[in-house]
């Protein structure tokens, strides 16, 4: 059974569905305003310090917790569908994962749609990548991480690597990752009344939002299902049993497993989109993360 401090990520999503629901001329701003507190639920992690950098003309931020190991690092890439959502807004979950992994984690400020398309987000999160690299990081000593849209970008930015001829990292921790532009899976409809956010309709308005008038709902880089997926390097997902996205990370393990790729795999019953922002204050997302520690510190040399 769910532990009663995991309703309160519910609670807040069923919030900002009926503030935009009962203000449906709320302006982008607005909105993004409102998903800036997308972290109010998240304990502040302590011990960590955040600076903020310019990676080849990209914003970020570093969430640097005290002692790590400044020869490893994790890219960030936050959700939001690609409109929402900042490094600000996600600053204390990722500095909960830097700080459980043991070394800095670089929080990607991408361009956001509508103001840039697709493949800008992509673009941005491999340039980053590139910096890191550039930064003398080896990429064995880099691993990828993200949420929701940001958890496609885990993905994504790992095939725009390959595309530019990029040293892969060492492996990617998709969170709840969005993976199927054209909505075809069956959760989207069975888990509509268990997910108190991620409805049809939100998918449908912030994909046509990513993509544009004439975007392809089939390009890899926006839907990893039609991706090559394979030589890639490990990956661990981890998506919430109640997700209306759960069939997103279900359809995209059977890819990388026919791919004959390695890809660990796990859903945490009853819990929503992203739960993970619960980190410091229900034990299930403080889980997740120590799950995602002990599967990545070993492949880091951490």
């Amino acid at each position: 059974m769910a532990s009663k401090e995991s309703v309160v990520l519910g609670e807040q999503y069923k919030k900002w569905v009926s503030a935009m629901a009962d203000n449906p001329d709320m302006t982008l701003e607005e909105t993004r305003a409102m998903f800036e507190h997308w972290g109010d639920v998240t304990g502040e992690p302590g011990g960590i310090d955040y600076i903020e950098v310019v990676a080849n003309g990209v914003p970020c931020m570093w969430a640097k917790p005290k002692g790590g190991d400044e020869s490893r690092a994790l890219l960030c890439t936050h959700g939001g569908g690609y409109m929402v959502g900042s490094m600000y807004s996600h600053r204390k979950m990722f500095g909960h994962i830097a700080k459980a992994v043991g070394c800095p984690a670089l929080i990607v400020d991408y361009t956001r749609s509508p103001e840039s398309l697709h493949p800008r987000q992509v673009n941005d999160c491999t340039d980053a990548y590139a910096w890191l690299l550039d930064q003398g990081l080896k990429p064995e000593h880099i691993a990828f991480t993200g949420d929701s849209a940001g958890g496609a970008l885990a993905i994504t930015t790992l095939l725009c690597a390959r595309d530019r001829g990029l040293p892969l990292p060492v492996a990617s921790m998709p969170i709840s990752p969005w993976t199927d532009m054209e909505i075809t899976g069956g959760t989207v409809t069975t888990n509509e009344e268990k997910d108190h956010f991620v409805k049809r309709a939100v998918i449908e308005h912030m994909s046509a939002t990513f993509l544009g008038e004439n975007g392809d709902r089939k390009d890899p880089l926006a839907t990893p299902l039609y991706a090559d997926l394979s030589g890639l390097p490990p990956f661990y997902v981890q998506v919430g049993g109640d997700e209306t996205l759960l069939d997103d990370s279900r359809n995209f393990v059977a890819k990388v497993e026919a791919a004959g790729g390695e890809i660990k795999f796990d859903v945490y019953p009853e819990m929503q989109h992203v739960f993970h922002f619960l980190a410091g204050t229900a034990p299930e997302a403080d889980k997740a993360i120590a799950d995602q520690a002990a599967w990545i510190k070993p492949k880091l040399g951490l």
